[in-house]
């Protein structure tokens, strides 16, 4: 804004030269208006020329001198200016400052003679209020008071400095005008472009909601024509499924009416099935018109698949095809054919199952599902084949295993009979070699850790002159069974999916070896083999259990049963012996062991060990029955003797033979190859010769074995000491006999390897001697 330098108003109120001159003549309320018209002529913001005039007519209302005017004048511009300056540095930036002293110049107001009249009227209101300001305000007025100063001359100083200080304010804001005209220029600037800007963006904003219209139109449309493709989609599955399941395809036509028995029969079979399944078990096909073209088709498929000897026809595109059962193998002719197969002498039957029949598994069930009938026919007739081939190979096998059999004991075995009253005719069948092995268990044990071995061939063991006692025969047909059984077992489950046609199966087994076992145990007076089956059934128990088959449960179950009461009627044999014995008859002029002791001792030795494991309360109740009459025995023989001192010695060398009987078993359990080998082969006299010289490819087993298990060896010996024997002290006495005999053995054996060509290479696994006598002491310190 430029300055004013002569500005004309109302009379007797003039702006010369940058001064407002007012006349001295022109007072009152029209110097009120001229300077009211005066001040809204300056370009001021209308927020302070509104402000100004409201001022300026409530002015005009007071009765007030020209100075008061100015004053009122210069407070209310200073107070107005200031304040709209603050409005638009806050609101706009730095606001233009007003030049009113170049604007206006000095302001020159003549005297007024009625200008000293001042009124005081409300100063006291004033001071009151003044109550309610800051404290400091209160104290200046209060100094003010103090001093005695007038009134009027302080307001007049005070009066003087603020119209200085005024004015010159009012030229600074005066001189800013430029820079607010300019300021106001841009933005006024800033409105238009602003305003184009606001124009440009609304149209924007009517094309963008045009446009967002349109989007959501075609999102609209998208999603319906989502939608419609998925239910397209899903229609043309379902259809196409539909379709796939209920068409008979030429193809399979011509493999089911013309094609043999293969893989790709079978598959086609599995197609069959599933379409028959689905025609029978979909409520939707049941409704469609389709099934009335399809069903009948299927249906003499399926009769085709299934039958034997009928005839057919079966719509193949636009033409029939005739065809009849026998012209091709039919399903069930096909596996009769197998079956038959396995009638075959010399047939390996679980190879035929396996690599044969298990291939065609599906055939079973296609009979099963679609052709109960036929189903049940091949079952029955599979059923028979096995039945009568296993019977057969079953009894043959029992016939080749009884031309092996070794007899090992007569009704005339017993512990109390009088060898010497036996005929010598009655021995006939039985070399005089195996006599020991009546009572004594010996090497007998071994079948026990051999339980899960192969079966016996006959046709080998036959060619080698070979007898076996009867345990070991009975325990080659139990393994032999358990291995057919459980393969037959299996197969049965796979093959068929019935588990109860087994038993149908190995009805006519069964029964052929109840029939062997029902000829053999009323001649069997074999009481060791006797328990030494029983101990073998029980393992094939175990056995069975373990392969988690129990299809033999209840057959080894009746077979233990039979058992027990053979063996108590035998051992009561035994028992009986005792107790009638013919004391007489049995008496010898002679207090060395007598035989019948060594009988008893071999026998009770027996027993026990087989009872090691097993620990059968009524087996120990009957030796210590049979403990009671041989000890009865015992002092009626020693009561034939006329001097007491024959008499002790009678018995005393007796019970140390029963001493050493026991502790003899109790090392060949756990030691049985070193006593063979040191009885047999080596030899204390360093002079004696062999047959053929021992090689250290021959001991070389002995030692390391006993060098890996000695120590565990003699504390199973001592485990079964506690447990066999109720007397701990007898018990203990024998346990250290029998280690104290073992240390021998072991002495003879390490001499001998001090003979052998080479043997030094096995003395880093020789034990030494002063380690066993360690282990003898340890268990004698028990004692």
């Amino acid at each position: 804004m430029a300055n004013t330098s002569n500005l004309s108003g109302p009379e007797g109120l003039m702006v010369h030269k940058g001064r407002l001159e007012i006349k001295a003549e022109k007072a009152g309320g029209a110097i009120f208006s001229d300077i009211r018209e005066i001040l809204l002529r300056v370009p001021w913001h209308l927020a302070a020329q509104r402000s100004l005039s409201s001022r300026l007519t409530s002015l005009l209302t007071t009765r007030v001198t020209l100075s008061d005017l100015y004053f009122s004048f210069c407070c209310l511009s200073e107070r107005n200016i200031s304040k709209e300056m603050t409005e638009v540095e806050v609101n706009d930036g730095p606001a233009p400052v007003l030049d009113l002293g170049a604007f206006v110049g000095e302001l020159t107001v003549e005297d007024d003679a009625a200008s000293d009249d001042v009124t005081l009227e409300g100063l006291e209101q004033e001071l009151q209020d003044y109550k309610t300001d800051d404290v400091c305000v209160q104290q200046v007025v209060a100094i003010i008071l103090a001093k005695g100063t007038k009134l009027r001359d302080y307001t007049k100083d005070v009066e003087n400095n603020l119209r200085q200080i005024e004015l010159d304010s009012i030229e600074d804001y005066i001189k800013e005008s430029d820079n607010l005209v300019s300021l106001h220029d841009q933005i006024h600037d800033c409105d238009t472009i602003l305003a184009q800007m606001e124009k440009l963006l609304s149209g924007f904003q009517a094309e963008i909601g045009s446009i967002s219209s349109d989007i959501k139109v075609l999102q609209e449309k998208s999603m319906d024509m989502g939608l419609k493709l998925k239910n397209r989609k899903a229609a043309e599955s379902k259809l196409a499924k539909f379709v796939e399941d209920i068409i008979i395809p030429p193809r399979m036509i011509d493999i089911i009416v013309d094609e043999e028995v293969n893989e790709e029969y079978m598959r086609t079979l599995e197609i069959l099935s599933k379409k028959l399944k689905f025609v029978e078990t979909d409520t939707m096909v049941k409704n469609s018109k389709a099934l009335n073209d399809v069903q009948p088709e299927l249906e003499k498929l399926r009769q085709k698949a299934v039958s034997k000897e009928d005839k057919h026809t079966v719509s193949k595109g636009s033409r029939h095809v005739f065809y009849a059962g026998g012209w091709c193998p039919a399903v069930f002719d096909f596996i009769v054919q197998k079956h038959n197969a396995l009638r075959k002498p010399k047939t390996n039957v679980q190879i035929l199952q396996q690599s044969v029949l298990l291939k065609y598994k599906y055939v079973i069930l296609f009979l099963k599902e679609h052709g109960k009938e036929v189903y049940l026919e091949v079952r029955a007739a599979y059923i028979d084949t096995m039945n009568k081939v296993l019977s057969t190979k079953i009894r043959a096998y029992i016939q080749a295993l009884e031309k092996l059999q070794l007899d090992i004991a007569t009704s005339s075995d017993l512990i109390g009979i009088d060898t010497r009253s036996t005929s010598l005719f009655s021995r006939g069948r039985e070399p005089l070699k195996n006599r020991s092995a009546v009572f004594a268990l010996g090497e007998r044990i071994n079948i026990l850790k051999e339980i899960d071995e192969s079966a016996l061939i006959p046709h080998i063991a036959e060619a080698s002159s070979k007898k076996y006692p009867y345990e070991v025969l009975f325990r080659s047909l139990h393994k032999l069974l358990m291995d057919t059984a459980a393969s037959e077992y299996l197969f049965c489950d796979e093959f068929f999916g019935e588990q109860s046609m087994f038993y149908d199966i190995f009805a006519g087994p069964f029964s052929v070896v109840d029939e062997h076992i029902n000829t053999i145990l009323p001649n069997c007076f074999d009481a060791i083999g006797l328990m030494l089956m029983i101990r073998i059934i029980y393992q094939h128990q175990l056995i069975m259990s373990r392969r988690r088959i129990p299809c033999l449960d209840s057959y080894l179950d009746k077979v233990n049963i039979s058992l027990w009461p053979r063996f108590k009627m035998v051992f009561d044999m035994h028992l009986n012996s005792l107790r009638n014995a013919n004391v007489r008859s049995l008496w010898e002029d002679d207090v060395h062991p007598h035989y019948v002791m060594r009988r008893y001792a071999e026998f009770t030795a027996s027993l026990i060990q087989l009872n090691v494991d097993y620990g059968d309360g009524q087996l120990e109740l009957n030796l210590e029955r049979l403990r009671m009459a041989v000890d009865d025995l015992l002092v009626k023989l020693a009561k034939l003797f006329k001097k007491p001192k024959l008499q002790t010695v009678f018995l005393i060398n007796n019970y140390d033979m029963t001493i050493a009987v026991l502790k003899e078993e109790l090392l060949v359990e756990h030691f049985s190859d070193l006593i063979k080998f040191v009885k047999t082969r080596a030899s204390e006299d360093p002079s004696s010769s062999s047959e053929r010289p021992i090689t250290v490819t021959e001991v070389e087993p002995i030692v390391k074995d006993f060098a890996s298990r000695w120590k565990a060896a003699i504390e199973l010996m001592h485990n079964d000491v506690i447990t066999s024997f109720s007397n701990f002290l007898c018990g203990m006495e024998i346990l250290r006999a029998a280690l104290t005999q073992l240390l021998l053995y072991y002495t003879r054996l390490s001499d001998c390897m001090k003979r052998i060509a080479g043997g030094s290479a096995l003395n880093k696994d020789l034990v030494s001697i002063s380690s066993i006598m360690y282990e003898i002491r340890k268990y004698s310190r028990t004692f």
